[in-house]
């Protein structure tokens, strides 16, 4: 993982994470206005708009920049085509934070969430000095939950039906990281 400070980039084998650009809009539009993306995630809407895409990039930069939450676009290193996103929040007082992440579903089974996330774990523990990384997926969502342990992540616990969607209850299942 190679991270440039002042472009705000995380360069990989395969990916460029970036800060997203307006231009993004469009192709974050048609890549989440996906229902198989929206029954995964805890708080995409659906159906997802052009609007929603401007509305949720808005804030990305002055996030960045306050040091509140980091979320870049996951992108080709060669093509720059946008795949997906992935955001990791800063809680300061207790140096950890919360990554998350979804990828179109075209580009599935292709290794880009483990290859982005791997590369924000390095950026949180070894960049901005956190202790801690966790995450959570949906019980009903098992290959989010495989991405986590091939970051090394260990189960942390289930709530049980902690939150509903489309009418039916959700697990959360908590997963962690801890800085070796």
């Amino acid at each position: 993982m190679i991270f440039n400070s002042e472009s705000k980039t995380i360069i990989t084998t395969r990916l460029v994470l970036r800060l997203f650009l307006k231009s993004d809009a469009e192709a974050v539009t048609r890549l989440c206005n996906n229902y198989n993306i929206y029954k995964n995630t805890l708080y995409l809407p659906y159906p997802y708009t052009i609007d929603s895409a401007y509305s949720w990039m808005e804030s990305h930069e002055q996030n960045y920049n306050s040091d509140k939450a980091f979320e870049f676009a996951i992108t080709d290193k060669e093509s720059g085509e946008l795949y997906g996103a992935i955001a990791l929040s800063n809680n300061k007082s207790f140096r950890n934070g919360e990554i998350a992440y979804w990828v179109g579903e075209e580009y599935w089974g292709r290794g880009y969430a483990t290859e982005a996330s791997k590369a924000m774990l390095d950026f949180a523990f070894n960049i901005k000095g956190y202790h801690k990384v966790f995450a959570r997926y949906f019980g009903s969502n098992p290959a989010s939950g495989k991405v986590m342990q091939k970051l090394g992540m260990e189960k942390e616990g289930v709530f049980k039906d902690h939150i509903i969607k489309d009418d039916r209850f959700e697990d959360l299942m908590y997963y962690g990281i801890i800085k070796s």
